[in-house]
């Protein structure tokens, strides 16, 4: 069976660095870090993986590339006496992934917007970047698709700060262990309530 064009796609960006991918973005990067944080994209730039979050090319839905430092906190150092292990200065990392503070700046940006879902899209030593797909729910083109229309509900406002996309799922650890109905963490309350 003959494979389609987004295979072949998919195909090249699994492994990036062995593909033809890595020379696209060698030259891709030196243009992206001289922009801004939140840059609004024409198109995608990995069109297998926006059609399967979502992404449709339609009025009302737009893709945003956001560029994010990578590593942990940058604190200042402690000034009084302190051996440096117990500073509290090195190891002190966020408990949100980098991907969900893309998804956070991006909705950020674009208040009228929710963040549908986002994927990663390069890196280099300094930073990484994601783009986000923004979906418009007031937009007639929106509310009349079958697939999209449930971004119109209120109820749905705030996904990226809610950790109610992709990654904010998998970030607050509700992801499905294999094919049971059990959760990866259990809940905190019922954690807490467990030995009583």
């Amino acid at each position: 069976m003959a494979k389609s064009m987004y295979a072949y796609v998919r195909e090249a960006w699994k492994q990036p660095d062995t593909s033809e991918v890595k020379d696209l973005l060698w030259e891709r990067l030196q243009v992206w870090r001289r922009k801004g944080s939140v840059v609004r994209v024409e198109r995608p730039t990995r069109i297998d993986r926006a059609r399967s979050l979502g992404y449709k090319a339609k009025q009302g839905i737009i893709v945003v590339r956001v560029k994010i430092r990578r590593g942990g906190r940058r604190k200042p150092r402690y000034v009084r006496g302190r051996r440096t292990a117990r500073m509290g200065m090195r190891r002190m990392t966020p408990a949100k992934s980098l991907q969900r503070m893309a998804e956070e700046r991006a909705s950020r940006r674009y208040p009228n917007m929710e963040a549908l879902n986002s994927y990663w899209v390069g890196e280099d030593g300094r930073h990484k970047w994601f783009e986000v797909i923004l979906v418009d729910g007031h937009h007639p083109a929106i509310q009349s698709d079958r697939n999209l229309s449930w971004l119109a509900d209120p109820v749905h406002r705030g996904r990226a700060e809610r950790g109610k996309t992709s990654a904010g799922v998998k970030g607050r650890g509700m992801r499905k262990r294999g094919s049971g109905t059990e959760k990866t963490r259990p809940s905190v309350r019922s954690h807490a309530n467990r030995g009583k």
